[in-house]
């Protein structure tokens, strides 16, 4: 096992080298689950392809336990690597497809068997390993992509999005069992994925991503309370977290942030350090999660967090619905609720905003101001 060291790694393409991954700095613990998300293009698969040696690094250094790999070929960095298609040989059995690795490196017949089997058991198919991969539903076939992996006992794991081509249910599924399997082998593991649930449960940390620069390196729970900026804040949670613009003013020694339609008491805590900005009757975002609104009780009062709109629409999702209410703003405020209210679209409406949920970030770089 291994941990591993990106040092200011860069990936540069083309003749006008532009930058694909931009000065990346992470280090992976030895045994540690690392997610890296983001949006299409944001270098996270280019990352995990410069660790696996499948693309050069333009700058910087990658290593793997205390060796610098930059210079390795990828068959001997002892890393696994498992991709989006699979990958399987489809004229191999499920036995030859996991052993094919192993017979390449020339290991003794039972040892190889030995490795499959086990493998095999693992992953609980046992049962398939006589059968073709076109014999197989789209689950087993990406465990036998996961087998022929762990198999080599490698130093690293790295899957490149390996749920993507499943369909909902399997992919929940495909997740605890990925989850169970990096708990029984403990190998240093690199996910990449661009779906943030799974990100947010399957990582140890969460690694962020946009544009080639890392945003965000945190435990999912610190990546959705206290996102550092509101491209973290946005591309994480489903719906995603309300931003709201308004300005800072004071009354009567209490600081508000206002908008056209409502004024907000801030918390002496978020007083405290948004007085220390110098941010003083200039714009500033809010965001709020849509769960951290809630409905006005009949005959509340409580116009120090009370925000109104009109509802425009609700959608039903199950065990919860989402209120979309028109507060004239950029975007409407969206609302997530376990019971229903009782409301037409079209009606004015009124909630309750937590306002020890709110955060708050500066309106030109984009950043949280409340830690």
């Amino acid at each position: 096992m291994a941990n591993i060291l990106f040092n200011q790694v860069y990936k540069r393409y083309g003749k006008y080298k532009e930058i694909a991954v931009s000065d990346f700095n992470l280090t992976v613990e030895d045994t540690e689950f690392i997610v890296l998300v983001g949006p299409s293009g944001c270098g996270k698969s280019t990352t995990l392809r410069m660790l696996a040696g499948l693309e050069d690094v333009s700058d910087g250094e990658i290593y793997i336990g205390d060796n610098l790999v930059n210079d390795i070929p990828p068959k001997d960095r002892d890393i696994s690597m498992v991709f989006q298609n699979y990958a399987l040989y489809p004229n191999m059995s499920v036995y030859e497809n996991i052993a094919f690795g192993l017979r390449l490196r020339k290991l003794p017949k039972h040892e190889i068997d030995l490795a499959v089997k086990r493998a095999a058991r693992v992953l609980e198919i046992e049962n398939f390993l006589n059968r073709k991969p076109r014999e197989l539903s789209g689950g087993q076939r990406q465990r036998v992509a996961l087998g022929r992996a762990i198999v080599r006992t490698p130093q690293v794991f790295l899957m490149d999005e390996p749920l993507s081509n499943l369909d909902a249910k399997l992919r929940v599924q495909m997740r605890s069992e990925i989850i169970n399997l990096h708990r029984k082998i403990e190998v240093t593991t690199i996910y990449v994925t661009h779906d943030q649930i799974e990100a947010m449960t399957m990582g140890d940390r969460v690694v962020v991503m946009n544009r080639g620069i890392i945003q965000q390196v945190d435990s999912p729970e610190m990546i959705y309370n206290k996102p550092v900026n509101m491209f973290v804040a946005n591309f994480i949670g489903n719906p995603p977290m309300n931003f709201i613009e308004g300005k800072l003013q004071e009354r009567e020694g209490q600081l508000e942030f206002h908008t056209n339609r409502f004024a907000l008491t801030l918390t002496s805590e978020q007083a405290h350090t948004l007085r220390k900005h110098n941010l003083l009757d200039r714009a500033i975002i809010m965001g709020i999660r849509p769960e951290h609104i809630h409905f006005m009780a009949e005959g509340s009062e409580d116009a120090e967090s009370m925000v109104t709109g009109i509802l425009q629409f609700n959608e039903f999702v199950g065990s919860d619905r989402y209120y979309h209410i028109d507060i004239k703003q950029e975007r409407p405020l969206v609302i997530r609720a376990s019971e229903g209210v009782r409301s037409e679209d079209g009606h004015a409406i009124s909630a309750l905003i937590n306002m020890n949920k709110a955060l708050f970030f500066h309106k030109d770089t984009e950043m949280l101001l409340t830690k």
